[in-house]
């Protein structure tokens, strides 16, 4: 297989020598022709024929592949520029709301625990779907949540809010008891 390959090379290096000799050959017969010397004009006009002769008698080389191009070689493409605005407008600074922090967040879950003093546990199932194979998968996380007049009762569905540390575990406090259990 080497070999073949090596065959094919030979060959693709020898096809340009053939060709670039077959205008050489021609470019002599033209000035057999004319042997007889004219004007000065013409004789300068013979050297740069006689170089052109000489570059194709040297072994061709082998183009690279336009693939890598050093960074000083490649193309660049011009850049449209955009018009310069006629008057900029001043900057305003807009007041921030008081009372918005950020959005905090609300879960709804069912009332499991309600034991502790000002304490509840609320368990919220969550539904998600998995990443990778799009199956529907559900999860319960409890949550502990400050109820400070011990309004929940267990089975109650309750809406809790996202807020500062109140206690080692408690993240949470109780917004409304949304339905009673029966």
């Amino acid at each position: 297989m080497a070999d073949d390959e090596k065959n094919e090379i030979e060959e693709t290096e020898e096809t340009p020598e053939v060709e670039a000799e077959a205008p050489v050959e021609e470019q002599v017969s033209d000035t057999e022709v004319s042997d007889t010397p004219s004007d000065e004009t013409e004789a300068p006009a013979e050297e740069p024929a006689a170089e052109e002769e000489a570059a194709p008698a040297q072994p061709a080389k082998r183009q690279r592949s336009r693939r890598h191009v050093p960074r000083a070689q490649r193309r660049t493409r011009s850049k449209v520029k955009r018009e310069a605005a006629a008057k900029r407008k001043p900057i305003t600074k807009t007041p921030k709301p008081e009372g918005e922090r950020g959005r905090r967040q609300e879960r709804r879950g069912v009332v499991i625990s309600d034991k502790g003093e000002k304490t509840i546990i609320v368990k919220v199932d969550v539904i998600k779907l998995h990443p990778r194979y799009k199956k529907v998968v559900r999860r319960s996380v409890k949550f502990h949540a400050h109820d400070e007049a011990n309004t929940a009762g267990v089975g109650d569905t309750v809406r809790i809010v996202e807020t500062r540390p109140l206690s080692k575990t408690k993240r949470w406090r109780l917004a409304e008891v949304v339905e009673k259990a029966k």
